[in-house]
């Protein structure tokens, strides 16, 4: 498997964190003729009625909560690289910014399940971030005893 130095992996992945930001901020901007476009489509998967202009509206608030907790995940994975970038991996900080992309994965696929009462594909969307969130969360807790261990540790020496 390739591996490349810990200072490029840290390097490449703050850029594709900013890359990703950059996508949002575009999705922002044409969020609702995008959505119009998904909403417009012939569902090829189950019956999709008429959506109305109510509906629509929904929709639209949705797929900016989804941009919304995706800029906030998008935040905190930053965060986390520049603990990372900073050799403060097992510290408070560092699990409290992978609760917050656990979380934001979590409320993710919420926000997609919601969307599937419309796009029926959506709810593959939310299984897969619901178990991101998941594995997060684990890493998560992993990297908290870590921290709590190292504590002690500190503490003792």
């Amino acid at each position: 498997m390739l591996k490349i130095p810990r200072d490029l992996s840290v390097t490449l992945s703050r850029i594709l964190t900013w890359v990703f930001m950059a996508l949002l901020i575009f999705l922002a901007v044409v969020m609702v003729p995008l959505s119009d476009m998904l909403i417009d489509l012939p569902d090829n998967i189950g019956a999709r009625n008429e959506v109305g202009l109510w509906e629509r509206i929904l929709i639209y608030i949705l797929a900016y909560f989804v941009l919304a907790v995706g800029f906030a995940a998008d935040l905190f994975l930053m965060g986390l690289l520049r603990c990372v970038r900073e050799e403060a991996v097992f510290t408070e900080k560092s699990v409290e910014r992978l609760r917050g992309v656990s979380w934001c994965c979590i409320g993710e696929a919420v926000i997609f399940a919601l969307l599937g009462i419309w796009f029926q594909l959506a709810f593959g969307v939310a299984f897969g971030a619901l178990f991101v969130g998941i594995c997060l969360r684990v890493v998560k807790n992993v990297i908290e005893e870590a921290s709590e261990i190292k504590a002690e540790h500190d503490f003792t020496v």
